[in-house]
């Protein structure tokens, strides 16, 4: 499971280190529940709803039970989910972390927020090339590869296109959800503060967070 995600990603990095966060991400899940989001707080949206425009925030919060039912089965998937999220948080200190699940949303499919820590952010990404050009998310959705982005500032002057919610943000990395047959159902996205933040611990513990969240997306 682990090589077959690794080189599926195109991830060099150890898959013992990976196992060993698997193992630690399953011990955190047996001891801490934590509760589902089923509502947040979102920026506003730019002209065009491209852009968000950060620290502008939408008077009404963000319903997620308009795209996902609300039922016993999708409140523990969710809180699994919102659990995974504190376990990165705890494990690595990243300032921000999201988890995704591609779903139709108003009329088309998007990558839909499901769990996070962190600012406000946008909570649909709708899945097209036109929005691939610009953002890492569906990006990585559509290639169903890890892109790590370590210094943002560089990549941008080299000429990269970058999709900015949180100017603080410095580093990125975000990682498809592949379920056994190798399908792409989702991403997660994980941003820091400062560069060069995501070495090969930090990475494994994002990689064990995508073998366990795609056992808990809802229907």
């Amino acid at each position: 499971m682990i090589s077959t995600y690794l080189s599926h990603c195109n991830l060099s990095i150890s898959e013992a280190a990976v196992a060993g966060q698997l193992a630690e991400l399953d011990a955190y899940l047996d001891t801490h529940s934590l509760s589902a989001i089923w509502s947040y707080q979102i920026p506003e949206l730019g002209e065009g709803g491209s852009c968000s425009l950060f620290g502008n925030l939408q008077e009404a919060p963000f319903l997620l039970t308009d795209y996902v039912s609300r039922n016993n089965e999708s409140e523990q998937q969710l809180s699994r989910l919102q659990t995974i999220a504190g376990y990165v948080k705890t494990a690595t200190g990243v300032d921000w972390f999201g988890i995704y699940q591609a779903r139709s949303a108003e009329g088309i499919q998007q990558l839909l927020k499901l769990a996070y820590y962190g600012a406000p952010s946008r909570p649909l990404f709708p899945i097209t090339e036109t929005f691939a050009a610009t953002s890492n998310n569906i990006q990585t959705y559509l290639s169903e590869q890890a892109r790590v982005i370590n210094n943002i500032p560089d990549y941008v002057a080299q000429g990269g296109e970058y999709y900015t919610c949180d100017p603080k943000v410095q580093a990125e990395v975000c990682l498809p959800l592949l379920n056994q047959q190798g399908e792409c159902l989702g991403i997660i996205d994980a941003e820091a503060f400062e560069q060069e933040c995501f070495d090969e611990y930090k990475l494994a513990v994002l990689v064990a967070a995508c073998l366990r969240s795609i056992e808990y997306l809802p229907s």
